[in-house]
């Protein structure tokens, strides 16, 4: 028990810096113009505000936090702990912007929390495997990338609205799911053989990519459509391939049997609870359709288009 403290510890830092980042990058992305493509012009307005680069220093913190959860602890127990950022979020949010979060947001805050302290103890997710063979790499790397591309294609194809945000919100869950599986091989590389070795490690490259798609896709996603479309599947898509590459590069163990009771049991609760927080005007005022040709984002509780 004693052993998963740190990386526990390390991962709620990471997901309070994530929230804060959220916050603050969310707000931002809103008030830059919007396309119906991938705007790679995107990105360059938002370096342009202060405010969206506090929330880039946040996710820097963050970033590190999260590695060195990952280098002290398993995936399948790391990545999942994720799912708090939007508990998180709305509650800095509602500090923030000087605004109540509800009862049932309250409510829905305490379902995602209770959820997946059942969850993961049932799961009681063993194993740190430091290393993972090129071979096991490829057919997760080419499973992830095609996921990613197939999801963004089908995207391009939907109007902006719910289906559009849902498919960008799970192509940007599997681009965060693969950075963190990179990102800990790779934090064990400086570890145990150096700087030198690092620096010149496949792996470090191939996170800082899947890194920067995450970030881009995530963007485009806030702007797609509602929350309640896009962090679903971003929240639930990130933990549960994050659990699977776990399994499945790690060898990390996981309990079933009888144990996929309580294990379904803190899923639903936490997908229950996501749904409901997603769905709160606070949560809806983040991600409010900016302004474009003179139109005035709707104001909170007003349904999104």
């Amino acid at each position: 028990m004693q052993s998963l403290l740190l990386p526990v510890g390390f991962a709620l830092a990471s997901a309070l810096s994530n929230a804060t980042a959220t916050v603050l990058q969310r707000q931002e992305a809103l008030k830059v113009p919007s396309s119906s493509g991938l705007r790679p012009g995107l990105m360059l307005d938002l370096l342009r505000r202060p405010l969206w680069l506090a929330g880039i220093a946040a996710v820097l913190v963050a970033g590190v936090c999260q590695a060195l959860a990952l280098n002290t602890g398993p995936l399948a127990i790391v990545q999942p702990l994720f799912v708090l950022e939007l508990p998180l979020a709305l509650i800095i949010a509602s500090m923030v912007m000087h605004r109540r979060l509800p009862r049932a947001g309250w409510g829905a805050v305490g379902l995602v929390v209770v959820g997946l302290g059942i969850a993961l103890a049932a799961l009681s997710p063993t194993g740190n495997r430091t290393q993972v063979p090129l071979d096991r790499w490829v057919p997760a790397l080419a499973f992830c990338g095609g996921a990613v591309v197939a999801l963004s294609a089908v995207a391009l194809r939907r109007p902006v609205g719910r289906t559009r945000a849902a498919l960008l919100g799970a192509a940007t869950a599997i681009s965060y799911a693969l950075t963190a599986a990179l990102m800990k091989s790779a934090t064990h590389i400086l570890e145990d053989e150096g700087a030198a070795a690092f620096f010149t490690s496949w792996e470090v490259y191939a996170f800082a990519v899947t890194g920067g798609t995450a970030l881009f896709l995530l963007e485009n996603a806030l702007q797609a459509g509602p929350l309640v479309a896009s962090q679903p599947a971003l929240t639930l898509g990130d933990a549960t391939l994050s659990l699977l590459l776990g399994v499945t590069l790690y060898e990390e163990h996981v309990r079933t049997g009888w144990w996929l009771l309580p294990e379904l049991l803190g899923l639903a609760l936490i997908t229950v609870g996501v749904f409901a927080l997603a769905r709160i005007p606070l949560a809806e005022s983040l991600v409010a359709a900016e302004k474009t040709s003179g139109a005035t984002p709707p104001q909170a509780g007003q349904p999104l288009p």
